[in-house]
C-alpha cells in the first residue's frame, strides 16, 4: 500500500520531558518536525499527576515554531493511562496527536480511537512497537485506527525483552518488521532516538542506516541531534533531479514501460519519487 497521499514531513522527532514545559517552549523552535511532550518515561511515577497538569494546557496554547505538537500518555495498560485520557477528555484543547508506548495489541489502538470519537477530538495517533508482543502485531496495529500517522520503533524495551544488545545488528530483525508493517499501512515510521549525544559519527551513522532500511524519520533527545537527521531523512539535490526525471517521464507516458538510463522504473519507484518531491516543495515552503 502506498504512504498516505497526506505527505507530511517527518523527518525528527524531539521529546520534552512534562515538567518542563519551557522546554517543550524552546523544542517549538528547534526546527523539529515534531516535538512530542512527555508523560512516560520521563516523568517519576510520583509525579505524574503534576506532569499531567502542567502538559495539557501547553496544547491550548496557540502553535508556535511549525512543529507538530505531540503528547506521549503512559501505556495503555496501566491506571496513569487511564488518568491520561480522562484529563484529555476534560481539557481545553487536544494535542494533535497522541503518542501510544509499549502497545500489544490493535485492540489497545482502537480503544483509544473510540475516546477521541467519543469526545470529537481530531487527534492523530503514533504508536511505539517495543515489545515482542507488539512486534509480532505490529501489522495488526499499523491498520487498527484510521488515525495512525506513523509508527515508532522503540529499542530500548525491546532490546531489554530480548535479553539482547541494542546494536544495529541485534535489533535489526525489530526494525525491519516495524518499517515492513508501517509501510504495508502506509504509515511513516521512525527509529528510536541515539542516546549519546556527545557521538556525531554514531548518529549520522545511525541515521544513515535507518534511512536505506526504510524510515522516514529518527526520534531525538536533544536539539543538537536535528541537523544530522534532517541531513539523512531530507531528499538530496540528486534526489531530487532523478525524481523529477522520473515523474515528468511518466506524467508523458503513464502506459508505457519506463525506462531512464537504460533503467527500469516500476511503479513503486514512481510513488516513492512522487513522495521525495512532495516532501522537498514542503521544506522549501517551510
Amino acid at each position: 500500500m502506498d504512504r498516505k497521499t497526506d505527505v507530511v514531513p517527518r523527518r525528527s522527532l524531539l521529546f520534552a520531558p512534562a515538567l518542563r514545559p519551557d522546554r517543550f517552549a524552546k523544542a517549538l523552535h528547534s526546527g523539529a518536525d515534531i516535538v512530542c511532550l512527555d508523560l512516560e518515561d520521563a516523568i517519576a511515577m510520583a509525579r505524574k499527576d503534576e506532569a499531567r497538569a502542567m502538559a495539557l494546557p501547553a496544547f491550548a496554547a496557540p502553535a508556535e515554531g511549525g512543529a507538530a505538537r505531540v503528547l506521549r500518555v503512559n501505556s495503555l495498560r496501566s491506571l496513569e493511562s487511564l488518568k491520561d485520557m480522562v484529563a484529555l477528555s476534560e481539557g481545553a484543547a487536544a494535542p494533535e496527536a497522541l503518542m501510544l508506548p509499549k502497545v500489544t495489541s490493535p485492540e489497545e489502538v482502537a480503544w483509544v480511537d473510540d475516546l477521541l470519537s467519543e469526545i470529537a477530538a481530531p487527534t492523530a495517533l503514533m504508536v511505539i512497537i517495543e515489545t515482542a508482543r507488539g512486534l509480532e502485531a505490529a501489522p495488526e496495529i499499523a491498520t487498527a485506527s484510521p488515525r495512525l500517522v506513523a509508527l515508532l520503533f522503540g529499542a530500548a524495551d525491546l532490546s531489554a525483552e530480548f535479553g539482547a544488545s541494542m546494536a544495529w545488528e541485534a535489533m535489526l530483525y525489530g526494525r525491519s518488521r516495524t518499517v515492513q508493517a508501517a509501510a504495508t499501512a502506509g504509515l511513516d515510521v521512525l527509529d528510536v532516538p541515539h542516546l549519546d549525544l556527545e557521538d556525531d559519527a554514531g548518529l549520522r551513522r545511525a541515521a544513515q542506516q535507518a534511512q536505506q532500511l526504510g524510515f522516514t524519520g529518527k526520534a531525538a533527545i536533544h536539539p543538537k541531534q536535528l541537523p544530522a537527521i534532517h541531513e539523512a531523512f531530507s531528499p538530496t539535490a540528486e534526489t531530487i533531479a532523478w525524481a523529477r526525471r522520473v515523474v515528468d517521464a511518466f506524467d508523458a507516458d503513464p502506459d508505457g514501460l519506463l525506462v531512464l538510463d537504460g533503467k527500469l522504473v516500476e511503479m513503486p519507484v514512481v510513488r516513492a519519487m512522487r513522495r521525495a518531491l512532495a516532501i522537498a516543495d514542503l521544506l522549501d515552503n517551510g
